[in-house]
């Protein structure tokens, strides 16, 4: 029987489709919940004194809300496209990744904050750019295993071989 074929492997690939269906289902609520408290949040600040008002401090926490919002919306998408696709896209995780530590950077008290803080979330930001330049300009590689099933497959070439 083919490992592709086995009894048990569909079962257990069938459970992890549904419990990622279910955190589809449960991202949705976060987000729906996350705009809800940004929606707060506002109405909080512009009713209470001085009214209709909204500091710098207030700014940055909106803001630092709504990234939050939209890296649930960057893990709804990854959800989405695994089902789909049953591929996890580097490219978004990492473009995920970039976007909650800009949210970090953009929520960052640079009064409270450690100078060795600061130098490792710079670090951060740059191995998370180079990774995502990378991954951007790179250009896409397949691999194919063998199987043991089939041992007739010869294994992969490269360019530069001569067919024996």
């Amino acid at each position: 029987m083919a490992p592709d074929q086995e009894p048990l492997i569909d079962r257990l690939q069938y459970v992890i489709r549904m419990c990622v269906r279910a955190m589809a289902i449960m991202m949705i609520f976060v987000i729906i919940m996350g705009v809800v408290d940004i929606g707060w949040v506002i109405w909080q600040r512009m009713v209470s004194p001085p009214r209709f008002i909204l500091t710098i401090a207030d700014m940055l926490a909106t803001f630092g809300a709504f990234m939050a919002v939209l890296i649930a919306i960057e893990v709804f998408v990854n959800i989405t496209i695994y089902l789909r696709e049953e591929v996890i896209h580097i490219k978004i995780v990492i473009a995920t990744a970039l976007m909650a530590v800009a949210r970090k950077v953009i929520i960052l008290d640079q009064e409270t904050t450690q100078p060795m803080e600061m130098f490792g979330l710079a670090l951060l930001v740059v191995a998370t750019s180079v990774g995502y330049w990378l991954v951007q300009n790179t250009p896409p590689v397949s691999v194919r295993l063998a199987r043991k099933d089939n041992a007739e497959t010869p294994p992969a070439r490269r360019d530069g071989d001569a067919g024996t």
